[in-house]
């Protein structure tokens, strides 16, 4: 990775650049220069404001944002304490920037702020026909659990060109400070 990103927890001034910004990584023309686009399964966007301002409200929540040294934000993660875990969403890096190790810079992020946090695993929900997707989360040492969750059934997640179900994954995390 050339870039030297810096992480900072989004407020709810970022929020409609956030949105933006996670739409384009998903969803839409510009998601398609990148591997991790879900254009070709839902239509729609995957987040607007209002959802991003009600997750950011969430108890236990934080959204990570990595920037550029010139201020260009090139990555996002949402984070939620769960029961012992830290649930992993959302994770978005810039279409034209992935393969560059943002990816994984960010789940280094999540990971370091989740030990501190005190949460003893990371927990991810995949859309169940992402094979890469759900391949590329196994090797950052997640497992498939068994558990499914039905996709949302609410347009402001997007809308299903497919039945659609979510595979559960976790990883386990060492104790902060090992």
């Amino acid at each position: 990775m050339n870039p030297i990103l810096t992480i900072t927890p989004a407020a709810t001034t970022d929020v409609a650049e956030l949105a933006s910004f996670v739409n384009s990584v998903y969803r839409g023309e510009s998601s398609k220069q990148g591997w991790t686009t879900e254009a070709h399964l839902l239509d729609g966007p995957r987040i607007d404001a209002e959802s991003l301002e009600e997750m950011l409200r969430a108890d236990g929540a934080t959204l990570l944002m990595a920037r550029t040294e010139a201020g260009v934000l090139v990555g996002s993660v949402y984070l939620q304490r769960q029961a012992g875990a830290m649930y992993l969403g959302m994770l978005s890096v810039r279409s034209t920037q992935q393969g560059g190790g943002i990816g994984r810079f960010l789940l280094q992020a999540a990971d370091a702020y989740a030990q501190r946090q005190g949460a003893s695993r990371m927990k991810i929900t995949v859309i169940s026909v992402r094979h890469e997707l759900l391949a590329w989360y196994e090797r950052q040492g997640y497992r498939r659990t068994g558990e499914t969750v039905p996709f949302p059934d609410n347009p402001r997640f997007g809308i299903p060109r497919q039945p659609l179900e979510l595979l559960v994954l976790e990883k386990p995390l060492p104790a902060a400070g090992a």
